[in-house]
Parts: C-alpha cells; sequence; structure tokens
C-alpha cells in the first residue's frame, strides 16, 4: 500500500526531497502533491456527470417511458437513422421498432440498478430503411435512456467469454496475493482487447493510487510501481467508478454529439448522464490523456466490501473500438477479480485479527498470574510490542510510568498523558506527531503513537510508540496541476518518474490494531473488576472461537461465495445468450439454478456477517424504541400487506446501546413474529417493556404457533429450527443474532412458548452503558 501522505490536519510540513531527471530538488514546509485548495475546488466543481453530448459510436434517446416518447437525442442520430432530430423528437419509439415490444421488454430493467440493461440486436425501421444496431436502456433521474450502437454477432461472445472462462477462472483460484491476482486479470484483459497497454492500480486511503500490475507493448512508457495523485480522479469521478464498473472511450479526439434540446422537457434540467455508457467526457480529461499519448482508454473498477478499490486501466496510442460483448466479459472479469481480492484480504485480516487475539490471550493470562495488569505486561514485553508492530510502549498508572523499548524521555512521556487527559476520550492515533501533536517534544524521539485510557476515573494508559519510516515515493510526473488566471484547469503535462522522499511519518495505524488495541482494553478493565481465574477461562474461549469463526469466514469467501456467484452470473448468461434454444423444461431447470444459487449466496453472506458480529465495535448512543419498532413496521409493511394484524405497542423507554445492532435484534424478532402468525385470520404482536430497577426489559408475544418448551435451550442456536423449512422459510440464523447482539450489550436474552398458542421473547438490556464506554 502507499504511504500515508496526509495527516489528520493538514498537509506534510516536514522538508521533502524530489529527483526529477536525477537532480535534486528541495522543497522545505510543503509537499509537492498537495494541490492548492482553489486547483481541488476547480476540480471538484466540474460536472462532469451532465455533460450535454456524447461520445459519437453510438447515439442515445432520452424518452417519456410512460408514453415511450422521445423527449431528447444527440444530433448523430442523423447519421445513424438517416433522419432529422427535428423529424424524430415527439415520436413514440416502440413505432420505430417493428421487431420488438419495447415497452414489455423494459420489464426486465431491475428498478434499483441503473446500469445500461442490454435489450438485443435491435432493428430500427425510419422512412421505409432499416437499421440494426445493438440496444441498452436504463433509468435514472424519472428519464428513461436509451443508448444504441453497432450490433455484434454472437460468435464474439463466444471469443469473448470463452478465453475468460477457461483460462482466467482456473488462475484466478491459484493467486496467491492480490499483485498476482491483479497480473493476471491484466493479461486477461489485454489479451480480450488488443489494448496496447493495460495496468492495474490501488488506492491508498488519502486516495493515491499506485500501479501494481502492468502489461504493455513495446515502445509504451512503463508506469509499473509509479504512483498517481489523488487529484487525478476527483470525488466526483471516484462516484461514477463507483457506479459504473466500465468506462470506454474510443477516441480521444472525438467531436462530442450534443444533447438537443439542451435542458430535460421531464427534469427541467440537464440531463443527467451518470450511467450512460456514451457519457462524454471532461476535456480536462481528453487533456489528461493527450499529454499521456492515449488515443483510446477503458477503465474497469475494482470494487471490495463496496468501496472503489482500485482500476484496471487500459490504453492505446490509437484509436479503438470496444464491442460491447468484450466490455461485457471484462466487466464480469472485473467482478471476479473484485470477489478474489476481497477473499485475500479478508484472509490476511483474518490472520492479523487472529494473531491479535492470541497476543491478547497471552497478555491477559500473564496479568491473571500476577498481582497486577502492569506486573503482566511487564512480563511479556515481546507480545505487548509486537501486539502493535511498535518499536516502543508505555504502561501508565496513577503510581508509576514504565517504559519498553525505543520510547520518548519519562518526562515526555508524562506530558504527553497530561494531554491525551484533554484531547483523547476513547483512543488516540497520529502517524505524525510533529503535526498532530506539536505541543510535546515527541517529534525528537517518535513519529507515532497509539493510546487507549484503561480506567475511567483516573490517567491509566497503555500507549505504543513507532519510529520514523523513511518513504521513497516515485510519481508518474509531477503530480499538480495547474489553473489558468481564467479558471482554466491544465492536466499534468508529463508523466516522467517524480521522486518524493517523505519524512516524519510512522507506518499508520490500520483499523485491526486499533480495534484490538480498545478490545485490549475492556479486557484490561474487565480483570479489575472480574476474578482472575474467570478471566482466564474466558479469554481461552474467545481464542478459540474466533479461530474457528476466523478460519469459517475465509473456508466459505474463499470457497463458496464466489462460486456461487459465478454459478449465478453464467446461469443469467446462459439465459440471455441460449434462453431462446431451450426447451420450456431446460428454462425451468436454468431457473431452478440460479434461484438456488442465490438462496445459497445469501446464507453465506449472512454467515459471513453473523461471524463478523462479535468482533464489529459497539457504538453506543441514546436510542428511541418507540421511534425504532415504528420505523421497522414501516419498513416491514410491504411483508404482511394484505394481513390483518393487530399491533399493541405499549411505552417504550430510550435505552443506552447500538443503535443499528438494536435495530437488526428487534427486525429479527418482529419478521419472526409477522411470520410465525401468517397462519391465524386475526394475528396479535405486542411489544412493550416491563418494570426493572437494573435494567430495561422488552418482550415481542405474538399468537402464532408457538414453540415447544422442551426445545427452548436450543432456540438460539446457529442453524437450530424448531419448524419444517417447507412450513416457515428462513435460514436459522436470526435468533442466534439476536443473542450474540444483546449479550454484546451485557445483557439477556429468553424466550416461551406453547405450541398453537404463540410465543414472547424478552431480552434486558443494562441502565447504563459498561464502563468501559463511559466518558470520564
Amino acid at each position: 500500500m502507499l504511504v500515508q501522505l496526509h495527516g489528520k490536519k493538514g498537509t506534510i510540513d516536514a522538508c521533502h526531497e524530489y529527483i526529477v531527471n536525477k537532480e535534486v530538488l528541495v522543497v522545505a514546509e510543503r509537499s509537492i502533491h498537495s494541490l492548492p485548495a482553489h486547483t481541488l475546488t476547480v476540480c471538484a466543481r466540474e460536472p462532469i456527470h451532465v455533460p450535454g453530448s456524447i461520445q459519437p459510436h453510438g447515439f442515445l434517446l432520452a424518452l417519456d417511458e410512460s408514453g415511450l416518447v422521445i423527449m431528447q437525442a444527440s444530433r448523430n442520430v442523423r447519421d445513424y437513422l438517416e433522419v432529422e432530430l427535428s423529424d424524430l423528437l415527439g415520436q413514440c419509439l416502440d413505432d420505430l421498432l417493428p421487431d420488438m415490444d419495447l415497452a414489455q421488454r423494459l420489464n426486465e430493467l431491475a428498478e434499483e440498478d441503473h446500469n445500461p440493461y442490454y435489450l438485443g440486436d435491435t432493428r430500427f425501421q425510419v422512412n421505409g430503411r432499416s437499421h440494426m444496431f445493438a440496444m441498452f436502456a436504463h433509468r435514472f433521474d424519472g428519464v428513461l435512456i436509451v443508448e444504441c450502437e453497432s450490433a455484434g454477432t454472437a460468435a464474439m461472445s463466444y471469443t469473448t467469454m470463452y478465453p475468460l472462462i477457461r483460462t482466467f477462472v482456473e488462475q484466478l483460484q491459484h493467486g496467491s496475493s492480490v499483485e498476482a491476482l491483479c497480473l493476471l486479470a491484466v493479461r486477461e484483459v489485454k489479451r480480450m482487447t488488443t489494448f496496447g497497454r493495460v495496468l492495474a492500480y490501488r488506492f491508498d486511503r488519502d486516495g493515491h493510487g499506485q500501479v501494481i500490475a502492468e502489461e504493455a507493448d513495446e515502445g509504451y512508457p512503463c508506469y509499473l510501481g509509479l504512483c498517481f495523485p489523488e487529484s487525478d480522479i476527483p470525488a466526483q469521478a471516484r462516484r461514477l467508478y463507483l457506479a459504473n464498473r466500465i468506462r470506454v472511450i474510443q477516441n480521444a479526439g472525438y467531436t462530442p454529439s450534443l444533447l438537443e434540446p439542451e435542458v430535460s422537457p421531464l427534469t427541467g434540467r440537464p440531463l443527467d448522464l451518470s450511467f450512460a455508457m456514451l457519457r462524454s467526457v471532461s476535456p480536462v480529461h481528453l487533456q489528461y490523456m493527450h499529454n499521456m499519448g492515449t488515443q483510446a482508454s477503458m477503465s474497469i473498477s475494482i470494487i471490495v466490501d463496496g468501496k472503489l478499490w482500485g482500476l484496471i486501466s487500459c490504453h492505446d496510442a490509437e484509436p479503438k473500438a470496444v464491442s460491447f460483448q468484450t466490455r461485457t466479459g471484462c466487466e464480469l472479469l472485473g467482478r471476479m477479480l473484485s470477489l478474489q481480492i476481497e477473499a485475500v484480504e479478508s484472509h490476511r485480516m483474518t490472520d492479523r485479527r487472529l494473531s491479535l487475539r492470541q497476543m491478547t490471550v497471552q497478555m491477559l493470562a500473564a496479568m491473571a498470574d500476577r498481582d497486577s495488569v502492569i506486573e503482566g505486561l511487564l512480563e511479556v514485553p515481546d507480545v505487548f510490542l509486537n501486539f502493535a508492530n511498535a518499536s516502543g510502549g508505555a504502561i501508565v498508572s496513577s503510581e508509576r510510568c514504565d517504559l519498553i523499548g525505543h520510547t520518548p524521555p519519562r518526562s515526555v512521556v508524562e506530558a504527553l498523558v497530561v494531554w491525551l487527559s484533554t484531547h483523547a476520550e476513547d483512543s488516540f492515533h497520529t502517524a505524525n506527531v510533529s503535526q498532530d501533536v506539536p505541543d510535546l517534544e515527541l517529534k525528537n524521539y517518535i513519529a507515532g503513537f497509539l493510546a487507549v485510557p484503561i480506567s475511567e476515573l483516573h490517567s491509566h494508559y497503555l500507549i505504543w510508540f513507532r519510529q520514523e519510516r523513511i518513504q521513497v515515493v516515485n510519481w508518474a510526473g509531477q503530480p499538480t496541476k495547474v489553473v489558468e488566471e481564467n479558471g482554466t484547469l491544465n492536466p499534468r503535462q508529463s508523466f516522467a518518474t517524480w521522486q518524493e522522499t517523505v519524512r516524519g511519518f510512522s507506518p499508520p495505524w490500520n483499523v485491526l490494531e486499533i480495534e484490538g488495541s480498545i478490545e485490549l482494553r475492556n479486557a484490561v478493565r474487565g480483570i479489575v473488576l472480574r476474578k482472575a481465574e474467570e478471566i482466564a477461562e474466558l479469554a481461552e474461549e474467545l481464542k478459540r472461537t474466533n479461530k474457528e469463526l476466523e478460519a469459517f469466514s475465509y473456508s466459505v469467501s474463499h470457497d463458496l461465495r464466489a462460486p456461487l456467484r459465478h454459478i449465478a452470473g453464467y446461469a443469467e448468461l446462459l439465459n440471455d445468450f441460449e434462453g431462446d434454444k431451450l426447451s420450456d423444461r431446460g428454462t425451468r431447470f436454468l431457473e431452478n439454478i440460479g434461484d438456488s444459487a442465490r438462496f445459497a449466496g445469501t446464507l453465506v453472506d449472512n454467515l459471513l456477517s453473523f461471524s463478523q458480529m462479535g468482533r464489529a465495535a459497539i457504538r453506543y448512543s441514546d436510542v428511541n424504541l418507540a421511534a425504532l419498532v415504528e420505523a421497522i413496521r414501516q419498513e416491514m409493511a410491504p411483508d404482511y400487506a394484505g394481513r390483518k394484524i393487530e399491533w399493541k405497542v405499549g411505552p417504550l423507554p430510550v435505552v443506552i446501546a447500538d443503535a443499528a445492532f438494536v435495530h437488526l435484534a428487534l427486525r429479527n424478532l418482529i419478521s419472526n413474529a409477522i411470520k410465525y402468525t401468517r397462519d391465524r385470520e386475526h394475528a396479535i404482536i405486542e411489544i412493550g417493556s416491563e418494570p426493572s430497577d437494573k435494567e430495561d426489559i422488552f418482550y415481542i408475544r405474538d399468537n402464532g404457533v408457538g414453540f415447544n418448551m422442551e426445545y427452548v435451550g436450543k432456540l438460539f442456536g446457529v442453524f437450530q429450527r424448531l419448524h419444517h423449512v417447507e412450513e416457515f422459510d428462513g435460514i436459522g440464523i436470526g435468533l442466534a443474532s439476536v443473542r450474540r447482539i444483546i449479550e454484546r450489550h451485557d445483557g439477556r436474552v429468553w424466550a416461551e412458548g406453547e405450541p398453537g398458542k404463540g410465543a414472547i421473547f424478552h431480552f434486558a438490556l443494562p441502565k447504563q452503558r459498561p464502563l468501559s464506554t463511559q466518558k470520564r
């Protein structure tokens, strides 16, 4: 991962050395890659989603879907349909498509998916002349947008998809690292598209990108290992890359085809082309391509865990047409690569999390065998430092300050503790102390630290220190843009290697280390409150449980998740390309394959969520249960539409809990009440609270099928079902999730039931949040 180049509160203020063409340039008190604020503002304001024009390798029509009336069109429609634009506006598109029932085909568009959907190769009949095009459609911002480009052939589909299936999928499963996976993908994309250069780069936490794989023909500059600044892809462009997984510019020297009229008659605004394949490109980006010597490009988004992880970027020195069949294959390749990267990174995080848990157990065991927390940690100094990959550490109590390894002097550490008491409530971390804690002398000894308090009343801290790590960053050209006096933004002119030496930073603290330190802090507080024997036993159980969860999580994501999605995806592709050749029985079998794969995928996703639930940090806040119950009822209204359900909701208090987790627990319980009363003509669901001094007790009662109390012990277990799946759907994880959520809040959950007479589920939450979350 590229070095962290920004701290929390500003840009780098250390001295930097830059090497350009082997000459050293020293620049003090600023970072060369940090763009002026007005430059970033110009980038961020560019309305790239409403360019008012399209690329000319196809044409676009914007329709009022209620009557399929053409309200807007690109000017180049006359070149494709041999009809004047004025004659086309106001016509019903269905009248121009003699072989298609467009209204019927539009039913295939998913409401929640705005990406263009392939409607097939379609014949237009205009003024007695026929024209064949590949047609795509999508809905966005209240407008139906239809795009057409040259039709392909079925043979193109096979020549695109078969090599992908035959080579890439098999090789992808054997990739041992992210870099190896990306190199496989880059080679396959280059083989499928014949672009002159194909590279993959990943984004760091600040948005800068580093090239980690590349394949290029002779004569193309090599960018492998080079970094591209965050400003090359501004925020609004990143949002579009996240929404659209593939983007093609067939000719950077194209003349845009304008839309007429300029403003959409349907919205009163310029037509939003966020999801359009033919969307015109920012002139700044076209100049950027020109400066890079690129005439054609294609980008494939790599999306991991819902975030833009990186891109596969294709370049060619000459204009290049890319068929939609090839694009479809590349998009599928990108999706499979994204899933495999997610699995590899999940495995890496699992290994690191397991290592943290093992070291936590070692420290807890040492503390349990000693009279105090400090003595226990001092007994395992290497484990304490390795826990956070630190070069030094401090264990601070009101009576003493013990130092381990390479640390600032005791007086400086004590001054830091005083500073933390007014600047850090829960935890604090920085990778640049000269920037984030400038008033102390820390920068003379260390570059970063992580600190967590272990007492609610006193200044007791666990602190880990990291030394400076000097980083040399090779940029693809000087990472700045220029804004002319007239406001024109000019992209970078050169992409020759520009080297930067970054000083004053430690390695950044990753989320697992921060979460692990908080978990360790909570465990230490537990030792103070509980018997050492109980904590040691709990830690050992936690170690075993989490080891099983981590192994299970990786096994599922690596061995089941991706293949199941592949099965569902290929079933859809087979239906799209070969559906008309199948018998009714074959079509039904194919649908069963897709449905089963999707159900299995949902099961796997729920299992992964369940396994991760015990590791996510609890974020306490005031939660209005009455409002939460009402929101869940409205959310689930479609599930019981047409049924007669009598809701009896009593007064519900405000509790201190994690709103998202409590929402999930309540939703599972209310969903069960709705599901298990569906055979009742008059269903009654009652939600209320019971008085108690030390805890808030809540219940959800129904008059449904109930259950036998003989089996109540297995009710909250994973995959434990008291009814046949044919009677009531579900996968047997909901109540297990409820128990885990409530117990994470130091609460308890129980149930009572009687067959045929209904059930009542209780859960109790402490009236006060745990000590680990109270403010000092």
